[in-house]
């Protein structure tokens, strides 16, 4: 069964908003910048409508390469899912969004004031986070007797992107929370995700996301500048 919840009163994270923006751990924005922030996160907490929806699968089997769920066709792929849900025995499919309207506000921002995009993108990204992160404590409550793995997300890895579009139909996320993938697998609303959450009756070991298996790390801005995004 689907579950769609609302998020409810999210806040910003500005420390990994200046982490987006490329300032390192030592660094701070000035007055300018500051004030920048400021206007667009009055801006975006009014434009924010974070939702998501989630269903759970027990897992029926777990391979090399793919993970295949009771009562459904659709199958994980990749060495690496497999290998994050290894010692699982149910899977939480999530389709989180920060909503449409922070979509439009970053599209308007474009148009008339690109520093002001930028600081409002950057922002938003940290807005979904909030939703993901939300989505997680439901998860928690709802399987308090369980552990838990991160989220793991089409693209990561070698985990396809492809993916995206049959993780929204099987969450029914178009209908339930307006977010669909188009044919390139990217997410609409822009500022959406899809993640995978390992449920496990018994104590998971905690690796750690990894530089070295992810799709971004020939081009991640994190990396350049010598930090990572899951520090």
């Amino acid at each position: 069964m689907n579950r769609l919840y609302n998020a409810g009163e999210i806040s910003i994270d500005r420390d990994e908003a200046l982490r987006y923006l490329g300032y390192k751990n030592n660094d701070a924005p000035d007055e300018k910048v500051t004030a920048l922030m400021d206007m667009c996160e009055k801006k975006l907490l009014a434009a924010v409508n974070g939702k998501f929806v989630f269903r759970v699968f027990n897992i029926k089997s777990i391979g090399c390469d793919r993970v295949s769920l009771e009562n459904c066709s659709f199958e994980l792929m990749g060495m690496d899912i497999c290998r994050h849900l290894k010692d699982c025995s149910k899977v939480v499919l999530l389709t989180a969004t920060a909503g449409a309207e922070t979509d439009k506000l970053i599209r308007a921002a474009q148009a008339s004031d690109m520093a002001e995009a930028v600081v409002t993108d950057a922002m938003a990204s940290c807005a979904v986070e909030a939703v993901c992160n939300r989505a997680e404590e439901v998860v928690r409550e709802e399987f308090a007797d369980m552990y838990m793995t991160w989220r793991f997300s089409p693209g990561y890895g070698d985990m396809p992107i492809e993916l995206q579009k049959r993780f929204t139909e099987v969450t029914n996320s178009g209908r339930m929370i307006g977010v669909c993938a188009d044919e390139n697998s990217l997410l609409t609303p822009k500022k959406s995700v899809t993640a995978v959450i390992g449920l496990s009756d018994k104590p998971i070991g905690r690796a750690k996301q990894s530089c070295a298996c992810c799709n971004m790390r020939d081009r991640c801005a994190f990396r350049k500048s010598g930090a990572r995004c899951a520090d």
